[in-house]
């Protein structure tokens, strides 16, 4: 089975021809449909050998394809405020994330 370990948006991930993954958003204008390529390869493997970078893979990358763009579910942070006559401060986030289908490994 061959697969690769990639590095995107500060993680890492693990993955195969015609996985799904969902990723932090990339830079720039993307939409649903747009190829992506991932050069950041750390490790691959082809079923017979194994290939470790020092940190990265030279000549090595992953394809894929935007399948979905959206945001996730709202997270919620409360802060007390000490000495304040409302006592709570409530703010809430939405991360913006990609979902990829991985195309090929190459």
């Amino acid at each position: 089975m061959e697969f690769a370990v990639i590095q995107t948006g500060g993680k890492q991930y693990t993955v195969a021809k015609g996985d799904v993954i969902t990723i932090e958003k990339l830079p720039g204008e993307h939409k649903e449909g747009d190829k992506v390529v991932f050069d950041k390869v750390l490790l691959m493997d082809n079923g017979k050998d194994t290939t470790i970078g020092t940190p990265y893979i030279n000549k090595a990358s992953v394809q894929g394809t935007i399948t979905k763009i959206g945001r996730a579910a709202k997270v919620l942070v409360v802060k007390y405020m000490q000495k304040s006559r409302s006592g709570w401060k409530r703010n809430g986030h939405r991360q913006p994330f990609f979902q990829v289908k991985i195309d090929a490994l190459k």
